[in-house]
């Protein structure tokens, strides 16, 4: 008996998908198994795989198209076999109809006639072109260099005529730049939906405040250079971080915390979620239990999850259960920004660059190594003075990072 095959609901926040290429065309047999398609997610592009057995008798969605979780998308049954039923009797059923596939992204010029596909439309306008001339004075005035901007029409309704470019007094040494006014658009993509939509409901449902803070880093970066010579990977400072702050957080499990609405999840074991940018925005996959792992763990797992991430390989196990999220731009050269917290966390922690420039230590004006860091924090579950302990403990362990090294295990 035929089936319907539906879009699976490939993350807890997919609600469509992009069948981005069909491995499996209508006629071909399939197995249980056997890779049918690869859909793009909100946050990758995954393998679909199919839980059936048949030969392929429909498929309703092309490539490119987006359609929404529980659409069919193919009918599986006998060859020969009548399926028209299952598409006219099914709420979520697609209709058979070709619809054409989202072009790349590209400049095209404005043309007279509007694309049928969803291409990227530009429009291409010069100024001069917005001058009301005769056609012969524009054609003067472009063999001369003029710009006809620069000239009063002397003909109704103020219209440019060849006279008036001949008697034009103007310059014409040099050729008058004309400008094109030019844009791209794209659609968006699935990834920049969620995003989009997720991150617009924390700041505008989470009431968030910031408590800044600067750390000098010297001793941190004498420490670095110490753990490189020995350590099996390249610890960065970013690694150090993520190792503070999970610390930090075992002290300050206010922090560690979730708003639930009704309740507060104070968390006991510390997850670090990292943002890592990629082409279509920003994943956020999950360190877990941070505070137990070494320096090299956690500077393996991160450098593995920065690859998966710009090859699409993220599964859904990899971004899920953050406790506290971190975003460090210190390697774009900012040195101060805030982020909006990455629901469910109650916090996230935005890191700038190390910066050279002058501090106090023992009364006297040395030079020094600031890093500045902003704590975005939930005011629904964790109170300013919270905060502000957890920053101070953090800051503790960045600036005698000996602290931070006792508690670890080994590098």
């Amino acid at each position: 008996m035929a089936e319907v095959v539906r879009m699976p609901k490939m993350s807890d926040t997919m609600t469509e998908g992009v069948l981005a290429k069909w491995h499996k065309k209508v006629g071909d047999k399939v197995k249980s198994g056997d890779l049918v398609a690869e859909v793009e997610t909100d946050k990758a592009t995954m393998d679909f795989e199919s839980f059936q057995e048949g030969t392929i008798l429909y498929i309703g969605v092309e490539e490119g198209k987006a359609v929404p979780v529980d659409a069919i998308i193919a009918v599986l049954g006998k060859e020969g076999e009548d399926f028209k039923s299952l598409l006219t009797e099914s709420p979520a059923a697609v209709t058979a109809a070709p619809v054409a596939a989202a072009a790349p992204a590209a400049i095209v010029e404005a043309s007279p006639v509007a694309p049928l596909a969803a291409a990227p439309t530009v429009i291409s306008t010069s100024s001069d072109a917005r001058v009301k001339a005769s056609p012969l004075a524009k054609k003067i005035a472009q063999e001369k260099g003029i710009n006809l901007n620069q000239i009063s029409g002397s003909a109704e309704n103020g219209r440019i005529t060849k006279k008036d470019v001949e008697n034009f007094k103007g310059g014409t040494s040099m050729p008058a730049f004309v400008g094109v006014e030019k844009y791209t658009e794209v659609p968006v993509s699935q990834m920049r939906k969620t995003i989009a939509k997720r991150l617009s409901e924390s700041l505008f449902t989470a009431p968030h405040f910031y408590l800044k803070m600067n750390i000098e880093m010297s001793s941190a970066m004498e420490a670095r250079k110490i753990i490189n010579d020995v350590a099996p990977v390249k610890i960065s400072f970013n690694d150090l971080v993520l190792k503070a702050v999970a610390l930090s957080l075992k002290q300050h499990p206010k922090v560690n915390s979730s708003w639930l609405g009704d309740k507060i999840r104070y968390n006991e074991h510390v997850n670090i979620g990292v943002a890592v940018a990629v082409e279509d925005g920003l994943l956020v996959p999950v360190v877990r239990f941070a505070d137990g792992k070494a320096l090299s763990q956690i500077s393996t797992e991160v450098k593995t999850f920065v690859q998966k991430a710009k090859d699409k390989k993220l599964q859904p196990a990899d971004w899920e259960g953050s406790t506290f999220t971190i975003s460090n731009l210190g390697m774009f050269g900012i040195d101060d920004f805030t982020a909006i917290i990455n629901p469910p966390d109650a916090c996230i922690l935005a890191v700038g660059g190390i910066q050279e420039q002058p501090v106090i230590k023992n009364g006297q004006v040395v030079p020094g190594n600031v890093m500045k860091v902003t704590l975005s924090c939930d005011h629904r579950a964790v109170d300013g003075a919270t905060g502000a302990a957890f920053l101070q403990t953090l800051k503790q362990f960045l600036e005698e990072p000996m602290r931070m090294l006792l508690q670890s295990n080994n590098i």
